[in-house]
């Protein structure tokens, strides 16, 4: 593939001491992700450049590289060519990839890198935390490390005491909801725990953290009117690649009440047509979901594939359009849903993530007189209880269960005061 990108010139860059043994994988892996034919001549002429910095640095094959050469190559990359630093970060992502960058080299105690990266691994290790979970508990971490300014002060968690973590909590609230808050208190009472375990602060100042207090059903209804969410769907434009694969994704979460993690989970391998069921890998739970695979669906699926089959060696059904290719986060969704929702011009009350379709499909399934077991079991819950938290009653539904207000009787007398 190097040689036909650039014929007169690819031999010379296959002969580059350091990034020649990979030169010709990494334009193949570059293909694969559906850059673009230009792009890819530009980062190839660019590669130069990089490889003449990690020879200033020392480096002399391609196992002596690390993560601290990379950045020196994006710092040098951005004084000559500032709008094309983005080289770096596609040959950082093929060389993770392949497993070919030398673990970075941290101080383990006294930076905030240090602390992070034994904090993950305690989590990882000791914990048996999920890859989010890790990665939403450093952040808060950093942030409170941040607060502190270790950097400046590496004994400062020797003398933390409540006052200190009064004041973070503080500065956090002002820009949180009292659910967010309650979230941040806890992850931040699990890397107290693992200070303390460490020996880096006093003992029990985990135990003080006073969070919100959140009470359940406390929040109004979030599920749409059903009228709504067809609307929505029909107000979606197909006629482009991106506009079919999210019309698709959000069919799925209307007709089957879907997460969207479980949506952006689903592979190919997950639909057996000839057995006519979904299996659905709930990442929430970790139990796998038994769905029919309805004629509309195999339609709308059918649709889509046609026009976007995934290429190898993804099996990921709903993958990102432009490169680098890859599967699309959870995250993603909720934003296109955001995108359509202001579209559609129609009136979305209250928040705007894509799990209040969701809530709506328990909510339509209700009003047509479905079981609640069933709805639980057809959205995967375990108990009805998770059930329930889907089937708060609308302002609509009051009005139907509203008692009518008695007439004042004539032998009533008004009092005044």
């Amino acid at each position: 593939m190097l040689r036909t990108l650039c014929p007169a010139s690819g031999r010379r860059y296959l002969s580059f001491t350091v990034l020649g043994p990979v030169m010709g994988g990494f334009v193949t892996w570059l293909v694969q992700h559906r850059y673009s034919h230009s792009y890819i001549k530009q980062r190839i002429w660019l590669l130069s450049h990089i490889e003449s910095t990690l020879i200033q640095r020392g480096i002399r094959q391609l196992s002596d590289i690390d993560q601290a050469d990379l950045i020196a190559c994006r710092k040098s990359l951005q004084q000559r060519f500032p709008y094309l630093t983005g080289t770096t970060d596609a040959l950082e992502r093929y060389l993770r990839a392949r497993d070919l960058i030398k673990p970075a080299q941290t101080e383990t105690t006294g930076t905030i890198a240090g602390y992070l990266a034994a904090y993950a691994h305690y989590l990882a290790t000791v914990r048996g935390s999920a890859a989010s979970t890790i990665q939403q508990n450093s952040y808060t971490a950093a942030e409170f490390l941040k607060h502190l300014k270790i950097e400046q002060r590496p004994g400062r968690l020797k003398t933390l005491t409540l006052s200190d973590l009064e004041a973070f909590v503080r500065t956090i609230s002002n820009r949180c909801s009292r659910a967010s808050l309650r979230r941040i208190a806890g992850r931040l009472r699990s890397f107290l725990q693992f200070l303390a375990v460490k020996g880096e602060i006093p003992q029990g100042l985990d135990r003080e953290i006073d969070t919100p207090r959140v009470y359940r059903e406390e929040q109004l209804p979030c599920a749409l009117p059903w009228e709504t969410v067809r609307a929505f769907l029909a107000s979606i434009d197909c006629s482009g690649l991106v506009g079919l694969r999210d019309y698709t994704m959000f069919f799925l979460m209307a007709i089957y009440g879907l997460r969207a993690g479980d949506v952006a989970a689903l592979t190919l391998d997950d639909i057996h047509w000839r057995d006519r069921k979904i299996s659905i890998s709930q990442g929430k739970t970790g139990t796998v979901l038994e769905l029919p695979l309805i004629d509309a669906v195999g339609d709308v699926l059918h649709r889509y594939l046609k026009r976007s089959t995934p290429p190898a060696p993804f099996r990921q059904i709903f993958l990102r359009m432009r490169a680098p290719i890859g599967a699309l986060k959870t995250s993603a969704l909720s934003t296109r849903f955001r995108f359509w929702a202001r579209r559609s011009g129609l009136d979305f009350t209250a928040r705007g993530a894509c799990h209040r379709i969701r809530h709506s499909y328990a909510v339509f399934l209700l009003r047509k007189g479905t079981q609640v077991k069933t709805i639980g079991d057809i959205l995967g819950h375990r108990t009805l209880e998770s059930t329930w938290t889907y089937l708060r009653l609308s302002l609509e539904d009051l009005r139907d269960v509203a008692l009518p207000v008695p007439q004042e009787s004539k032998g009533w007398k008004a009092v005044h005061s």
